[in-house]
């Protein structure tokens, strides 16, 4: 209501309409009069009593009824009447609350007729008021009780699509005990335990203080505690006072009296008629649990339970799974003489779909080492089947001593007569670590990734044939070999498509993805292997098997008095030249022969082109220190080329063949050597001075 003017004449307390008393017998119901020029109300004996206001309490103005109405019923009361004033309308009602000396909302209603003058303007208000608590105690029910099943609604929905998504115990646990779980269950505390055996173990826990009872996160199944009690008797248990809850499981008062809620609900999980656990649902500011309430505990364990025994059967199937693909795969990786390797392997989470994927390490004589890996079509435990008979086959076609093309021709060919429909892809290379010749081959597989000396990453292109099993079907079990060069240092990457397929992208991205992980990654085999694997497995997801093999051949820096660096140079690699001169400079400059700098790059730039240009794969750059019987440097490029380079003399117009008579100018020797299945071209630079000569 509108403030008024506090002068004016003392009120008469009297009806406009009816005597004193007459409404207020008439449940409860009063009469106002409001004077709109005077600034004066009149209030009736029954208004008055409705307004809780005793006689010398009310001073006949507008505040002095407002002295028991909120400030903010009062202010939505003033917007109501000074809108009726200011329009064309002449009557008004509101529900508004009075506070009552006892200190009870009392629900009030008013309702009036402005009267006007002959010109239009208001005079006067008159108007009823009546206690309205009886009128609106059932809708106030009413409302309530919709807002509760609201929230009842609320709470199981969204516990049941947070629980939709879980598929082990652990997604269950981090449902229901993750950010906003206890507030999606309507509770202030969680205490979650699954039957094993004899006992209960408690899975988990959440809510303020409820630590402690990690204490007995293991305890016999005997009744003795209230969870097992509900366990047992299968009969859910609602408690309002936890201290009384202590007197009849002294066992557990300790607890109960150091934890911070009033109530508890011990509800048994039921599923498939069979208690599978037990879950307590604390609470704080609870003195009883009403029908409805109690309806919507047990129907949350029935969720919860369900939840559980589907993830306890698939975490079943999973360990059913695993443990069929782990007795496929090798359980002892042999160790080898001049490297390290390191192997890892991720099943994709999808029940007892067991995949294909495998990987194998075989130890081949002369001092080799054979690493594969590969893929069967399916995930199913027919692909485990079958990866498991391939495997065991190329591994013994390897250890004949067989070429790589045979090795995996005569797989093929096996594939195909075990009578199945499925086909695999492979990737296979016999590495000699001595002299780090790689002969590789593929079978519709993804091919492997280098890391080289100074940390740049390639994929070298390795020639491949069709994947095994259908090379056999269509007779075309051709699969050629492609001769690589792993330099000391230098890390081999072979893996299944599962580590470089995202969902949404191409392969491409997820190669580079894996190029960018190697670069970046720690330098040892297992280091690198455990780098990829949480980088790369937890990015794409849990979709696909991925089977991982890092190979690292061991460095050879040389000794302190002769130091040593290696570098390979892929034929298609832009970048390597510029980054071998790099190499070379910085390496002369850390073992103190900085003059050497300019003349060793020159000869280098010069021998790695002409292999590069004139032979059919890359070339190894080796720089030594020779000590004795004179400090100098050789260098060494090493092709697969048997064709020894010749020293021409081009005419004055010519514009290349001027590589040799370059390094001749520069070096003090040089030379060339037979090495295995190609050559080696050398050279040496003494500070001291320069006699040329030819070897």
């Amino acid at each position: 209501m509108a403030a008024a003017e506090r002068d004016g004449p003392e009120p008469v307390r009297r009806s406009p309409v009816t005597g004193p008393g007459e409404r207020f017998a008439l449940n409860g119901m009063g009469s106002l009069e409001w004077d709109l020029v005077a600034g004066t109300v009149v209030l009736d004996e029954a208004a008055m009593e409705v307004f809780d206001l005793g006689p010398q309490e009310f001073d006949g103005t507008v505040p002095g009824i407002g002295l028991r109405v909120p400030p903010e019923d009062g202010l939505r009361l003033t917007d109501i009447i000074e809108g009726v004033l200011a329009g064309s309308a002449d009557t008004y009602g509101a529900y508004f609350t009075v506070r009552r000396r006892d200190g009870r909302d009392q629900w009030t209603h008013t309702a009036g007729r402005v009267l006007r003058d002959d010109s239009g303007q208001p005079e006067r208000i008159v108007g009823i008021v009546r206690d309205a608590t009886a009128e609106l105690a059932q809708a106030t029910l009413l409302r309530k009780l919709e807002a509760a099943r609201a929230q009842q609604t609320t709470i199981v929905q969204r516990t049941t699509e947070a629980l939709s998504r879980a598929v082990t115990v652990d997604d269950v646990t981090a449902a229901l005990t993750g950010a906003g779980a206890l507030e999606r269950l309507g509770a202030d505390g969680l205490a979650l335990g699954l039957v094993e055996g004899g006992s209960i173990k408690i899975i988990a826990l959440s809510g303020e203080s409820l630590e402690i009872l990690s204490e007995r996160r293991f305890t016999r199944l005997d009744g003795s505690l209230p969870l097992s009690h509900v366990v047992l008797t299968r009969q859910a248990r609602f408690v309002t006072s936890l201290a009384e809850l202590g007197d009849e499981f002294p066992l557990l008062a300790d607890y109960l009296n150091r934890i911070r809620y009033d109530a508890a609900a011990y509800l048994p999980l039921i599923a498939q008629a069979k208690a599978i656990g037990g879950l307590v649902l604390f609470y704080r500011r609870r003195t009883e649990f009403s029908p409805e309430e109690r309806n919507l505990c047990l129907g949350l364990a029935g969720i919860v339970a369900q939840s559980l025994q589907r993830a306890l059967l698939f975490d079943q199937e999973r360990e059913f799974a695993t443990g069929l693909q782990a007795s496929m795969l090798p359980r002892r990786i042999p160790e080898i003489s001049g490297g390290e390797i390191a192997v890892r392997y991720h099943a994709a989470w999808s029940g007892r779909e067991v995949g294909g994927d495998w990987y194998d390490v075989i130890s081949l004589p002369r001092d080799r080492v054979g690493v594969v890996v590969g893929d069967v079509q399916g995930h199913d435990t027919h692909a485990a089947a079958i990866m498991g008979q391939l495997r065991i086959a190329l591994r013994a076609y390897a250890g004949e001593g067989h070429p790589p093309s045979t090795v995996l021709a005569r797989a093929s060919r096996f594939l195909a007569e075990l009578d199945t429909e499925r086909f695999a892809t492979c990737m296979y290379a016999q590495v000699d670590l001595e002299t780090g010749g790689v002969r590789a081959v593929r079978a519709g597989h993804l091919g492997p990734l280098i890391r080289h000396t100074d940390g740049r990453t390639g994929w070298p292109k390795v020639r491949g044939g069709l994947p095994l099993g259908l090379a056999s079907l269509f007779e075309y079990e051709e699969f050629p070999e492609t001769r690589l060069d792993l330099v000391p240092g230098e890390t081999l990457v072979l893996c299944t498509d599962g580590l470089v397929e995202e969902p949404g992208t191409t392969i491409t991205a997820g190669m580079d993805a894996l190029a960018q992980a190697v670069r970046s990654g720690p330098q040892g085999a297992a280091a690198l292997a455990d780098h990829l694997s949480d980088r790369l497995w937890e990015r794409w997801g849990s979709g696909d098997d991925v089977a991982l093999l890092v190979l690292r051949r061991a460095p050879d820096p040389g000794t302190h008095r002769a130091p040593r660096i290696h570098q390979y140079v892929h034929q298609a690699d832009p970048e390597g030249l510029s980054e071998a001169r790099y190499a070379l400079r910085q390496a002369l400059r850390d073992w103190g022969m900085p003059e050497l700098a300019d003349d060793v790059e020159v000869a280098a730039g010069e021998l790695l082109v002409n292999a590069l240009l004139h032979t059919d794969g890359g070339a190894v750059l080796t720089m030594e220190v020779l000590p004795e019987p004179v400090r100098r440097i050789r260098l060494w490029v090493k092709d697969r080329s048997s064709v020894w380079p010749r020293r021409r003399t081009p005419g004055e117009a010519a514009t290349t063949g001027r590589g040799l008579l370059m390094v001749d100018a520069l070096a003090t020797h040089w030379g060339v050597e037979s090495r295995g299945d190609g050559k080696a071209v050398w050279c040496e630079f003494d500070a001291a001075g320069r006699t040329r000569s030819t070897g």
